[in-house]
């Protein structure tokens, strides 16, 4: 499962971009969004309710393009802000709210999350003990791993932005924003190919 986690994707992207232009802060905020879409997709799994993605193809699909038109909508709302304030001053509560609910947002209409847990997580399932538990163990091992790894990523994403949105330097922190909004459209559009099956 680390070898999974570690493969890059939709979340990886998307968590390294907003650390390199917010900060650390806002990354950790986001994977714990993040986190929280992948134990919902855990869940779900464990009761057999992802199994309808693979037996509904138009769902898939559905799913596949919300994420997608999620991410552009991400991308063109930091490319359009016009907040004076740098990504990595003070931040509020309404900040954090925002970048934990992307980061939710961003991972509950991520297929690929979805994908892992109705095609790959069953493999890991033995036939001959009750499956319910062993989905929930691998499920949990598989979020602490994805906790672990992306944590990592927001740290180091945020270590070699730092200095990028210095305060009130407003023609930088216009850069770092747009820089960020081009990050995430080409996640965007890599989610579009990678998952086309």
């Amino acid at each position: 499962m680390a070898v999974v986690e570690l493969t890059p994707g939709p979340n990886m992207g998307y968590l390294a971009s907003l650390s390199a232009a917010c900060g650390r802060k806002a990354g950790l905020t986001a994977v714990a969004g993040v986190t929280l879409g992948l134990a919902a997709y855990m869940i779900a799994a464990a009761f057999g309710l992802t199994g309808v993605l693979l037996a509904y193809p138009l769902l898939y699909q559905a799913l596949r393009w919300a994420g997608v038109i999620y991410l552009l909508w991400l991308a063109f709302e930091a490319w359009s802000a016009e907040r004076e304030a740098a990504p990595r001053g003070p931040q509020g509560a309404a900040c954090y709210g925002e970048w934990f609910r992307h980061g939710l947002f961003a991972n509950l209409l991520n297929v690929k999350a979805a994908a892992f847990y109705v095609v790959l997580l069953p493999s890991f399932i033995s036939p001959a003990r009750p499956a319910l538990p062993q989905a929930l163990t691998l499920g949990a091992m598989h979020l602490s791993i994805s906790v672990v790894v992306h944590s990592a990523i927001v740290l180091l994403a945020a270590r070699a932005g730092t200095g990028l949105g210095a305060a009130g330097d407003h023609p930088k922190a216009r850069r770092v924003r747009r820089a960020f909004a081009v990050a995430i459209a080409v996640v965007a559009l890599w989610l579009a190919w990678d998952t086309r099956g």
